[in-house]
């Protein structure tokens, strides 16, 4: 009786696959979304299900092969594959390519068919577990259930670690781990009984990183690589709103300085060379933790005068055994002296690397439309604009991949205002690929009804365990570890 359900089963499954026998040819590309033609993608990554967008569609018929064997076919409303032929096909055309045929069915019965295009398969594993990133409604303020998520890069599995109904009326930083290491990371909850936690080993602790001598809490976090220091910018962020359509609003902050948390002794370093009367923010330790990089910019009038912010990006020396830094702090590159800023720098793992932004003022650039993400090679010093991942919208936000050889920035190419999360792949040479959008099973439906955007997507390299009973226990008993500053 099973074998005869199953047969019937196969034989109703088979009858819902139209034979296309004809169909018109169309000479172009297909309009599909998102745009996956000719990106780049790591062997086992999530199917990357697409739509096809063209007037009166019912049904599409896609056809891919691999140029090293193997093939999938699926015909459906959308382009939705099966994860498990998915990653079998993509790893056995590692360091290949997948050639796509789509055909589309429209309302009165015909079929055409577009050009093939080529979606690559990177030699370089994406071996990660996923990422981690915080989902909020772009509404400026706390509310709309801000939620901190991980998710799956290799499945479609969202959980939510952090969400505002968890915590009401409190906003909260994103989600900082140690070079992707899910047993050590930090965040932070602004405002009235907030804090600053930190996790390492599924061991939670709540500090209160303000001090006498320092004028804010921690965020914009950056670890060390030997997980006991954990840099801060301790700052208040404020918004201006713009009347008309080309801008909509302004982030500025009215003080920043950094400093660094020793979770060993819960002392707080300071040095007076990150703590001057100027705005020193985003703190990034190198891979090999003896260096510090930090934009800073000159106290502004802000926001009246918003348009002199420019930030120049820094980096001061720094030695774990002693808990100290430098004596002194070297410009890389100086924000008034180009009229531009730099901001949100991000050292790749390997040490060859820097990653940054680059806008035309401000420091925070995910606020700046033309916001575009910068690299430099730290054997050379030399450095130039992606511009194989930049578009005339919002780029921010980068972080990298445990291998170093795949990184993760928010855009907001799609619409100027919700900020999605984009992959890209990196090659020893420094050439960068096509960036793909973070998949999704039903992306047209995921990324059109959800009104979320995706700020500081990082990578974990496994799962994250989080036990968000616990972490709101400690949250409301405002029970915290008062840090001190380190003599």
């Amino acid at each position: 009786m099973r074998n005869s359900l199953f047969i019937i089963l196969i034989f109703l499954l088979t009858a819902c696959t139209e034979q296309v026998k004809q169909a018109e040819s169309i000479n172009r590309l297909p309009h599909i979304y998102p745009d996956y033609i000719g990106v780049t993608i790591p062997a086992g990554i999530a199917p990357l299900n697409f739509q096809v967008l063209e007037p009166s569609i019912e049904k599409v018929d896609v056809h891919i092969t691999g140029n090293q064997g193997g093939e999938l076919h699926v015909q459906d409303q959308w382009a939705n594959f099966d994860i498990k032929n998915w990653h079998e096909l993509t790893e056995a055309n590692r360091g290949g390519s997948l050639n796509i045929k789509v055909r589309a069915k429209g309302k009165e019965g015909k079929w055409q068919a577009y050009k093939d295009f080529k979606i690559f398969i990177s030699p370089y594993p994406l071996d990660d577990f996923g990422l981690t990133y915080r989902r909020i409604q772009p509404g400026y303020e706390v509310g709309g259930n801000i939620g901190i998520y991980q998710r799956d890069i290799h499945t479609f599995e969202e959980t939510a670690l952090m969400q505002e109904s968890a915590v009401p009326g409190r906003c909260f930083n994103c989600h900082t781990p140690n070079r992707t290491n899910p047993e050590t990371f930090t965040l932070q909850v602004r405002g009235e009984g907030g804090g600053t936690l930190v996790q390492k080993d599924s061991v939670q602790t709540w500090y209160n990183t303000k001090t006498d001598q320092t004028k804010a809490a921690g965020s914009y976090a950056s670890w060390h690589p030997d997980g006991r220091y954990c840099a801060y910018a301790a700052n208040a962020v404020h918004q201006s709103f713009f009347v008309g359509k080309d801008r909509n609003i302004e982030v500025y902050h009215s003080f920043s300085n950094i400093v660094v948390l020793d979770t060993q002794t819960g002392e707080l370093i300071v040095s007076p060379l990150l703590n001057t009367d100027a705005l020193e923010i985003f703190p990034a330790f190198s891979a090999d933790g003896k260096t510090l990089y930090f934009s800073t910019s000159e106290n502004c009038n802000v926001p009246a005068e918003y348009e002199k912010v420019k930030c120049s990006l820094c980096a001061i020396s720094f030695d774990a055994t002693t808990g100290t830094f430098g004596h002194q702090v070297d410009t890389l590159l100086h924000g008034p002296a180009t009229d531009k800023s730099y901001i949100q720098a991000r050292p790749s793992y390997d040490g060859r690397w820097l990653m940054f932004c680059r806008a035309e003022r401000s420091n925070f650039p995910v606020s700046q439309k033309e916001s575009d993400l910068w690299l430099m090679d730290l054997q050379t010093g030399k450095f130039r604009c992606l511009d194989e991942v930049n578009s005339p919208q919002t780029e921010s936000y980068p972080n990298w991949s445990s291998n170093s050889h795949w990184f993760v920035f928010s855009s907001k190419s799609e619409d100027g205002l919700h900020s999605r999360a984009y992959l890209a792949s990196i090659d020893e040479e420094g050439k960068v690929t096509k960036p793909f959008l973070l998949p999704q099973e039903n992306p047209l439906k995921y990324y059109r009804n959800m009104f979320d955007s995706f700020n500081c997507p990082d990578f974990t390299s496994s799962q994250v365990e989080f036990d968000i009973r616990t972490a709101r226990e400690n949250l409301f008993s405002n029970e915290r570890v008062q840090v001190k500053i380190k003599e």
